[in-house]
This record gives C-alpha cells, structure tokens and sequence, in this order.
C-alpha cells in the first residue's frame, strides 16, 4: 500500500472515529423523544439525563433540558418543569429557542397558578422588542393567566380585542356575569340582615338569619324597657351581636363559595370541551 493510500485510509477512520459520538448521541436523543412521544414520560427524563452525561460538549444541552421540562410538565411536576425549562432558556442559542422556553415556563406557571410569576415572564416577552410579532401569542396566553386568577372580566377584555378567540371571549363574558358580587352579599347583610343569603340563592339559612336577627333584636331592646339592663347587655352582645355579625360572615362565605363553582364548572368546561391551546 502506498503512503498516499496509508494517508486516504487513515483520514478515513478518523473521520468515522469522529463521527461515530455524534451519531450515537443522536440516537440517544431519537430513543429519548420516542419515549415522550409515546408518552412514557418519566423514561424519557431518566433518557434525557443520560444522554446530558455523556454529551460532553453540550450539542443537545438545550434539546435536552427542554424536553425534560416537557416531560415534567407532561406528567404534572410543575416545579421540576420550571427548573428545566429556565434550564433550556439559558442555554438557548438563538430567539425562538428562547422565546419558547419562557412563554412554555409562563404557561406552566398558570398550570400550578402562579399567576404573579405567569404574569411578570409574560410582561417581559412583551417589552422585548425581538418578539413584536408574537404579541398576539403572549396576549393569548396572559387571558388564561387572568382565568386562572378568577380575574374573568380581565380575561373577556384580552380574547375579545380584536376577536383573538371569540369562544374563551364569550365565555370568560358569561362567567363574569354569573359571579356574585362578595362584597354586595356582606354589606347589604348588614343593612338587611338575611338579604346576602337570599342574594346568593340560600333561601333557608336567610330566613334563619332575620329570624333570629329579629327576635334576639326584639329580647335586647325589651330588657332594656323594662330596665333589666343587665338582661339587655347580654342578650344583646352575646347573642343577637353574634348573630348579626354571624350573618354577614356567612352570607360572604355563600358568595365565594358559589363563585368557585361557577370558576370551577367553567374550568371543567375548558378541561374536557375546549378545542383551543390551552396551558
């Protein structure tokens, strides 16, 4: 064999001796994503993890990191999914990679709602200039975190300008017009002792609430014209107070009551019927 030859074949099996890392860890990352696509969620991060220690160059550091978040997410590890996906944002290497990253790590956020934290990474794809053509995305995705919030008329405000989904906009409408208004149920207790509980449907306990409204009222203020004070002051703080302040307490917990099961009806609604992105 002649030294050109020797020299032909020598670069030849370096090549392939080069080669042959990048093609096994691609095939480490192709077995790893068939798992999470067929949804073995947890084999895939133990996969992912693997091929992170033997990636020693970090070629598929992001790839990896991110998929693992999804995973996480996938199988309901919300705090574990955050982490990886703060992973794969710093180690992003150009801007879509990055914006997906953050807006998968808001959208997680509202999944286990926090919604502050939803709401602070959503603001600061929206400044950022590189992504004014994502706008209506981070839009999108800010009206969940308002719905996740129990904050419906924000969320009817963000889908309903300029029609950027009619369905969650017609929804999150009909929702905000259900709720029953806490703060009315209290107050008007007060002025009107059973009032809050006939407002939000609870017809019995109202009448229970004047009723004894009325005749501890009656005993409090009859002691007091027969001039048996002392009758008067403890009919009158310990029991017909207690009732009275006891009503407005309860018709407040009526009304944030039935407002979270109309929240929840409706979350249940887009859980199993909304054909939408959703979180």
């Amino acid at each position: 064999m002649t030294s050109v030859n020797k020299k032909i074949v020598f670069f030849v099996l370096l090549a392939i001796t080069n080669l042959h890392p990048q093609t096994s860890l691609q095939q480490q990352f192709d077995s790893a994503n068939e798992l999470y696509n067929q949804e073995k969620y947890f084999d895939a991060i133990t996969e992912f993890k693997r091929l992170q220690f033997f990636d020693s160059e970090n070629q598929y550091l992001f790839r990896s990191n991110f998929k693992i978040a999804e995973s996480y997410k996938a199988g309901v590890k919300f705090d574990e999914a955050i982490k990886y996906f703060t992973l794969a944002e710093m180690n992003a290497t150009n801007d879509e990679d990055y914006f997906n990253s953050k807006i998968l790590s808001a959208r997680t956020n509202i999944l286990r709602r926090t919604t502050k934290q939803a709401e602070r990474i959503l603001n600061e794809l929206k400044d950022d200039s590189r992504f004014m053509l994502k706008v209506s995305e981070i839009e999108y995705w800010k009206g969940w975190n308002y719905i996740f919030s129990d904050e419906w008329d924000k969320a009817y405000e963000i889908f309903s300008t300029n029609n950027l989904d009619t369905t969650l906009a017609n929804l999150c409408k009909s929702v905000d017009e259900d709720l029953y208004s806490v703060e009315f149920a209290k107050y008007s207790s007060y002025l009107i002792p059973g009032s809050g509980q006939f407002y939000t449907g609870e017809y019995i306990s109202g009448v229970l609430s004047i009723g004894w409204n009325i005749l501890f009222g009656y005993l409090t203020i009859n002691a007091f014209v027969e001039n048996r004070v002392f009758d008067g002051i403890m009919v009158g703080n310990f029991l017909w107070l207690r009732f009275y302040s006891g009503n407005a307490q309860n018709a407040e917990k009526f009304a944030v009551q039935k407002n979270l099961e109309i929240s929840n009806r409706a979350l249940e609604y887009l859980q199993f019927h909304f054909k939408g992105e959703k979180p």
